[in-house]
């Protein structure tokens, strides 16, 4: 890579998103700055950087929401770019618009594209006015006495949705008319208080669909390409477990068509640095969903498959120079499959956990990638998303790099907070994963991936499991006084 205009830029952005950032940072001879909350201040994301800077709020997501310290922190760090990584404030044109303001290099797109298409009744109209297909929908706030009445009107399946926000908040399907008028009021709740933005649409369900997303990056000379597909139907509660790339539902034909609708959708948005234009396909017809306006959770699927480093071309766009790479540089190889390694429980309805974790190892393969942000000794609590790590395998087909994903999962080792990684072996070597034959209801209709043990055998395994603690075991080998003072004698 030429020499770009900054040697330090600060990560807005903590656990494995940061550490992977930290990673092209150093390998392209630039310097890391992070700031961190106290919770955060022996993680390695922390240690790594060159320069730690700490924050406070009134809890630990405040401190990495208050956009006015980071920017302040970045000014004292004399930085000359910054990366938002993903969640937080990576979706926030006002935060986009104050690194500018402070002569700091935005690593993502302008603050424009942000409010264009992350709002997504904006996006939507911006969307279906540029000729793209969209689902058939209603807006409340084109006229909110009627929008109950234009909703019922869609039929059903229906989806109700916040305009603001992501990560299935505030999401909810209707099957039932009746039940309309509670979904309503209950995404408007939801999106006040995620959010602050309670404006809602509802667009037709399409039930058990394909979730296709398309990699992006644009620069702000007018070129855009697209580094393929992403296939995200695994989900649960609206969000994504398992990402892959090539999806196994398309045809070469049905990929040329996506793809260039992603292309053309970031193009008329004017689009800049990396982004994923978001799909629902029903077999036969791609519907605009959204678009993600930053590097996505999923993105080194993308990479391994492309050998391509997402986070080096943001930065290279960032420094306002022209892409890299053109359409016909872009090649796949292979298949990748990243699963998602959350502290939950998914027998208990994928239920949230917490604790120490005392011990951590994690496989060492080839055609393996392992994105972490946590480190052994770390205290795992409800303050942030619960996922952990991304295990990412690289393989020649799909039920190769499902297979070894399953061996890697037997393998890892976590202890000391509950997660649902035996639930991940289970997936991977369930053969209605491996035929190919998922969609964003399949967990739902494969409900025995979930249950993890059989509920038939729970109390020979909670028998097995009470012999084998110490209490148990002491008092099974203890010889009484009595018998101890025959001594050796036999009968």
């Amino acid at each position: 890579m030429q020499t770009l205009p900054f040697d330090t830029v600060l990560i807005a952005n903590r656990g494995e998103i940061a550490v992977r950032i930290i990673k092209t940072l150093r390998k392209l001879g630039l310097r890391s700055a992070i700031v961190y909350h106290d919770v955060d201040a022996d993680t390695p994301a922390v240690s790594m950087a060159d320069i730690a800077i700490a924050i406070d709020g009134c809890s630990p997501i405040a401190a990495y929401l208050d956009a006015d310290q980071i920017v302040a922190c970045a000014c004292r760090a004399r930085v000359g770019a910054l990366h938002p990584g993903y969640g937080f404030l990576s979706e926030s044109a006002e935060f986009a618009r104050a690194v500018e303001r402070a002569g700091i290099a935005f690593v993502g797109p302008s603050s424009e594209s942000i409010e264009l298409m992350g709002d997504k009744i904006r996006a939507r109209r911006f969307v279906q006015r540029s000729g793209f297909p969209v689902a058939p929908s209603a807006v409340e706030e084109d006229d909110p006495e009627t929008f109950p009445f234009r909703a019922r009107a869609l039929g059903l399946p229906l989806l109700v949705k916040p305009s603001a926000g992501g990560g299935g908040k505030g999401m909810r399907i209707v099957r039932n008319l009746d039940t309309l008028d509670d979904a309503i009021a209950h995404a408007r709740r939801e999106g006040l208080r995620y959010f602050d933005d309670g404006r809602l649409y509802v667009e037709r369900y399409a039930e058990n669909p394909r979730h296709i997303e398309v990699q992006v990056l644009g620069d702000s000379f007018g070129n855009v390409i697209h580094l393929f597909e992403r296939e995200c139907s695994v989900q649960r509660r609206f969000q994504k477990i398992i990402e892959e790339t090539p999806s196994p539902a398309l045809s070469p034909e049905l990929r040329k068509e996506v793809c260039e609708i992603a292309v053309g959708i970031a193009r008329s948005a004017n689009y800049r640095n990396a982004g994923t234009v978001e799909f629902i396909f029903d077999g036969s017809e791609f519907h605009f969903l959204e678009m993600n306006t930053r590097l996505q959770v999923e993105h080194p699927v993308t990479e391994m498959v492309t050998g391509v480093d997402l986070v080096a071309e943001q930065l290279h766009i960032a420094a306002g120079r022209p892409l890299r790479l053109s359409q016909s540089d872009i090649v796949s190889k292979g298949h990748a499959i990243e699963a998602r390694v959350y502290a939950e429980a998914p027998e208990r309805d994928y239920v949230p956990t917490t604790g120490k974790i005392l011990m951590l190892e994690y496989p060492q393969r080839e055609g393996v990638r392992i994105d972490s942000g946590i480190v052994q000794g770390q205290q795992i609590t409800t303050a942030f998303d619960p996922m952990l790590a991304k295990v990412v395998v690289h393989s020649s087909t799909r039920r190769d790099a499902a297979l070894v994903s399953e061996g890697v999962m037997r393998e890892l080792v976590l202890l000391g907070c509950e997660t649902n990684v035996d639930f991940l072996a289970r997936l991977f070597a369930d053969e209605t994963f491996l035929s190919g034959q998922i969609h964003t209801g399949y967990l739902d209709e494969n409900p025995h991936v979930a249950a993890g043990q059989c509920a038939s055998d729970l109390p020979a395994v909670l028998a097995a499991a009470a012999l084998l603690t110490r209490p148990v075991r002491d008092s099974a080998d203890a010889v009484p006084t009595l018998h101890a003072e025959i001594g050796m004698w036999r009968n």
